[in-house]
């Protein structure tokens, strides 16, 4: 009995498997945009988990007799103004790149969760206060003015830099909370909760949440595309993480003085932000049209 069983247990593992095969390779078919954003995605979350074993160079050892150097065996993407390999930067690059992207979607993430609960699930004065008083003062100026202010005051870093991108990008989250928690909290089995005797945390946390995260989860998805760009903006206007720390937006302003002698230098940084970004935005979409039943029904899933 032990070894039927436990044959019994391999079987149906592989049996779900292949399911789950079958179904990936149905669903990158169905929306390959979306597959080769996972795709990129996984490639960039590869380069900055192993960097330092993928890079080929140092990325911050300078050679002055190759400086400038064109694409070729030895240096792929060629060199830049200090004969740094341009390759092994655009690798650690992306280590920078996720780890500010991931945080400062958590953190906008957190804080709009939260002020957007609060005010949706209250109402009344406290609504009115935080959706007309607070939210529209941080909307009443840009976003990276805010960033770049910020930066400036307290001086660049990453620690810095992702309070800055963060104080402008929780206001997005809070408004598409309040919304969502703003209709769920008529619902019957909000009702039902209160009728017997759940907290208001309770109430949120275990019957609310659950029910609008799908299109927060979406927008986390193409804030983190607005994040890797606005820390590639950061760091070209000298305000983001300070050299030799490669970033892509470093990269960008290094290379603009050599852009018609040498345009590598700009090329595939400008290449390795546009994919990343593109592949964001590619699984946020694909994100929204499967967690959106509607679309799920004619889409035929």
């Amino acid at each position: 009995m032990p070894c039927a069983a436990r044959a019994f247990k391999i079987e149906c593992v592989s049996s779900a498997a292949i399911v789950f095969r079958r179904s990936l390779a149905g669903s990158a078919r169905r929306n390959p945009l979306a597959a080769t954003g996972v795709l990129f995605v996984a490639i960039f979350i590869m380069f900055a988990v192993f960097a330092p074993r993928i890079a080929p160079h140092d990325p911050a050892a300078i050679n002055l007799p190759v400086r400038l150097e064109r694409p070729s065996h030895a240096h792929w993407f060629g060199t830049d103004e200090l004969g740094r390999d341009i390759l092994s930067r655009i690798i650690y690059g992306a280590r920078v790149s996720m780890l500010v992207g991931s945080c400062v979607v958590l953190a906008s993430l957190a804080l709009g969760l939260i002020v957007g609960s609060i005010a949706g699930f209250y109402g009344g004065r406290i609504d009115r206060f935080v959706n007309v008083v607070i939210m529209n003062a941080f909307l009443s100026f840009p976003g990276i003015l805010l960033a770049i202010a910020f930066v400036a005051f307290r001086g660049p870093g990453i620690f810095n830099l992702v309070l800055a991108l963060s104080l402008g990008g929780w206001v997005g989250y809070a408004r598409l909370v309040r919304g969502q928690v703003l209709a769920a909290r008529e619902r019957e089995f909000v009702e039902a909760a209160r009728a017997l005797g759940a907290s208001d945390l309770r109430i949120v946390v275990r019957h609310i949440l659950p029910n609008i995260i799908q299109p927060v989860i979406v927008q986390a998805a193409i804030g983190m595309a607005g994040a890797i760009l606005a820390e590639a903006t950061m760091s070209f206007l000298g305000l983001g993480v300070p050299p030799p720390t490669a970033s892509w937006g470093t990269m960008l302003n290094d290379g603009r003085a050599h852009l018609f002698d040498a345009p590598h230098l700009v090329l595939f940084p400008a290449l390795a932000v546009m994919l990343a970004v593109l592949s964001f935005n590619f699984i946020g979409d694909a994100l929204r049209d499967y967690l959106d039943p509607r679309s799920r029904i004619e889409a035929g899933i």
